[in-house]
């Protein structure tokens, strides 16, 4: 595999019109697959996922029916410091929104092998934001936008990659895609919608925690809270899941593992290992090619859907594993 000491990219799809497949230890595969491209010391071999085996399900991974997206259910799952902000918000395009309340918190991986986690700092978040509970779905994407980008593309030879319903989440979308989406809601509403900085993306998603996950160090227990390679894309499931089947994490935010990577705000940041030691409310670098993408997806192992992993795309490129769910003003 290739290796590049500037940056960490994961793609875990072949991109829309990009050609007829990636050999992948020596395996032929067109559609989701996950290459890195590194720093030299061994961690992309961490991260390819493994081309499917069995087509039973591992015990764990079936999930349970998803709770009432509306506010009233949202809600019971806020903590004192997001009620004291005030209610979640349901905006005209059905989608929920909780206040995320500000704090500090440290960014990145004392213990990773990846260099572009290290070193790990302190990063304060000035001001409260709402983000949205659950992936932009479907449904959601097409009412603000009229159309279905990722219609006609669920299958492709003996593979389905996707799955077509109002509640899964709108995938094949590039970064401009997910921009435009929010500046459209902002004109609709006369609000402000943007997709999160990848410093709000990350408090947010370790909602106060200091763990590997936000649910703790134990990766065993991450079929209960993601989709993932294991539950996933291991089993012939290569599709992302329904928004809002597995558990939550602790600010009430559900499939921030796994699911679909989530576009960030921000150009990658090279110069990630050179931060200040204390950072108010960055917002990424004024220049640079690539975005920033969070979370992982269900075609990537448990080491790419950690709090801290961190991976860029082009702006332009769109997969079956690509989402994103935005961000807006407080108050």
């Amino acid at each position: 595999m290739t290796q590049t000491t500037q940056r960490t990219s994961i793609n875990p799809m072949i991109f829309v019109g990009a050609g007829a497949g990636v050999l992948v230890l020596g395996l032929l595969i067109w559609g989701p697959v996950a290459l890195v491209s590194g720093e030299d010391n061994g961690e992309g071999d961490q991260t390819i996922a493994k081309s499917p085996g069995s087509s039973s399900k591992p015990n764990g991974s079936i999930a349970k029916p998803p709770e009432s997206f509306d506010a009233d259910a949202v809600k019971k799952r806020m903590t004192p410091a997001q009620l004291a902000l005030g209610d979640p918000v349901v905006n005209s395009a059905g989608m929920v929104l909780v206040p995320i309340p500000a704090g500090q918190f440290q960014m990145g991986s004392p213990d990773s092998n990846r260099n572009n986690e290290k070193p790990q700092h302190l990063v304060k978040i000035t001001k409260p934001f709402y983000l949205s509970v659950y992936e932009v779905t479907q449904q959601q994407y097409e009412k603000v936008m009229g159309v279905r980008p990722w219609q006609g593309k669920e299958s492709t030879g003996e593979k389905k990659w996707g799955k077509d319903g109002p509640d899964y989440p709108a995938t094949y979308m590039d970064w401009k895609d997910a921009v435009e989406f929010c500046r459209k809601l902002s004109e609709q509403e006369g609000v402000e919608y943007r997709l999160p900085t990848e410093a709000q993306w990350e408090y947010a998603c370790r909602a106060g925690t200091t763990t590997v996950f936000s649910f703790g160090d134990d990766a065993s227990q991450l079929e209960q809270y993601a989709w993932y390679d294991k539950n996933a894309y291991a089993v012939r499931e290569n599709y992302a899941h329904r928004i809002g089947q597995k558990l939550p994490n602790p600010w009430g935010l559900y499939d921030m593992h796994g699911n679909v990577s989530e576009w960030c705000q921000d150009r990658y940041a090279e110069d990630y290992d050179k931060p200040a030691k204390t950072v108010s409310d960055p917002m990424g670098p004024a220049q640079g090619t690539f975005r920033l993408l969070r979370g992982g997806s269900f075609v990537t192992l448990s080491s790419i859907v950690r709090s801290a992993l961190r991976y860029s795309n082009r702006p332009t490129d769109r997969s079956p594993s690509i989402g994103f769910r935005p961000s807006r003003t407080y108050p």
